[in-house]
C-alpha cells in the first residue's frame, strides 16, 4: 500500500483553530508495543480535551476513529489504519490529581503505573492493582482492566468522555456496565478522564505491595520484550494460559512471532514479525486449544485495520 488519501486539509478547514499536530500517513508501529503495523491514514495528538472535541466535530461522519493511549494491548494491521488515529499523549490528557475523599482524578492518556504511584504516595489504598497493567487509563477504562485481584470497576466513580461529534458525556458507574473485560458505554466515545476512589491506607505498606507485584511480573511475564499484554481472555473457570500449555503451544513459532515460553498467554515479536504472522500466529493457537479443549478463546489484545 503506497498510502491513503490525505483528509488533513479538509479537517483543518472545517476547523481551523485546531492546535494539536496532525499528520497524513503517519507511521503507526511506533505507537504499539509490538511496534507492527502500516500507517494511520491520519495521526491526530490533541492539546486538551477542547482541542479533541473541535477535532471531533470537524470530522465527517462516516470516518473511522481510533484512539490509543500506550499500546500495549493494541495490534495494527500490515494494510494500516483507514481514518484517524487519536493518541492522547499531551500534558491535557495525562495529568493525575489528589482530591478529598482518597479519591484520584487521572486523564485518559496517563500510565496506570503512575495513577498507582501517586495513590500509594497520597496514602490511598485500592488502586495498587493498576501496577500490574501495562497500559493509560483510557484503556483500563475500555476493558475493565484487571491485575492482581482488583479491577477498574472496584474503584471507579464516573468518567469523562467525548461523543462523535464532541459533545461531552459523563458516564457513572451503571452507565459504563461493566463487566469481566468489558466496559458496556457506547464505543464512539472517547474517554479523557476519569475519577477513582479508594481508601485511606498506609503509603510504604502500599507501596510494598506494589514492588510485589513488579517482582511477580518480572519473574512470570516476558516484561521486557515487544508483547501486547496477556493475549486471550481467561474463559469462565480456566485459565487461557494452561488451555493453551495444555495444547502444546508454549513456544510455538511462525517466523519472529512465538508463544512466550515463559508465560504462554503472551505473544512475542523477536524483532522481525509482522502483524500478519502475529494474529496468524493467535489463530493456529485458537485452533489448537478449540481442538484439545472444546474452548473457543477470545482475544482480548485488539486488532485493528486492514490486512496487508
Amino acid at each position: 500500500m503506497t498510502g491513503f488519501p490525505d483528509i488533513a486539509p479538509d479537517i483543518r478547514a472545517r476547523a481551523p483553530g485546531l492546535r494539536g499536530e496532525m499528520r497524513a500517513n503517519a507511521p503507526a508501529a511506533p505507537l504499539s508495543w509490538f511496534r507492527t503495523g502500516g500507517p494511520a491514514q491520519l495521526l491526530f495528538t490533541p492539546v486538551d480535551e477542547e482541542d479533541l472535541a473541535l477535532f471531533l466535530s470537524a470530522l465527517a461522519p462516516d470516518t473511522p476513529r481510533l484512539v490509543v493511549g500506550l499500546g500495549s494491548n493494541l495490534l495494527i494491521r500490515d494494510g494500516g489504519l483507514p481514518g484517524a488515529l487519536i493518541r492522547l499523549s499531551a500534558k491535557g490528557f495525562t495529568g493525575i490529581a489528589i482530591e478529598p475523599g482518597s479519591r484520584v482524578r487521572a486523564g485518559a492518556g496517563a500510565p496506570d503505573v503512575k495513577v498507582a504511584r501517586v495513590a500509594a504516595e497520597a496514602g490511598i489504598d485500592g488502586l495498587a492493582f493498576l501496577r500490574g497493567i501495562p497500559g493509560a487509563i483510557g484503556g483500563a477504562l475500555r476493558m475493565n482492566g484487571g491485575a492482581y485481584g482488583g479491577e477498574v470497576k472496584d474503584v471507579f466513580v464516573e468518567a469523562r468522555a467525548l461523543g462523535a461529534k464532541g459533545a461531552l458525556h459523563i458516564l457513572d458507574k451503571a452507565a459504563m456496565d461493566f463487566s469481566y473485560r468489558r466496559c458496556g458505554a457506547p464505543a464512539d466515545l472517547i474517554f479523557t478522564q476519569a475519577l477513582f476512589e479508594g481508601f485511606p491506607g498506609e503509603p510504604e505498606e502500599i507501596l510494598s505491595r506494589m514492588n510485589a507485584i513488579t517482582e511477580q511480573r518480572s519473574a512470570t511475564q516476558p516484561v521486557n520484550t515487544r508483547t501486547g499484554g496477556s493475549t486471550f481472555k481467561n474463559p469462565p473457570d480456566a485459565r487461557a494460559w494452561e488451555l493453551i500449555d495444555a495444547a502444546g503451544c508454549r513456544g510455538l513459532r511462525i517466523g519472529d512471532a512465538q508463544v512466550s515460553e515463559m508465560h504462554c498467554n503472551f505473544l512475542i515479536n523477536h524483532g522481525g514479525a509482522t502483524s500478519t504472522d502475529i494474529e496468524t500466529l493467535g489463530e493456529e493457537v485458537r485452533r489448537r486449544v478449540r481442538e484439545t479443549s472444546g474452548v473457543e478463546l477470545e482475544w482480548e489484545i485488539r486488532r485493528v485495520g486492514v490486512p496487508a
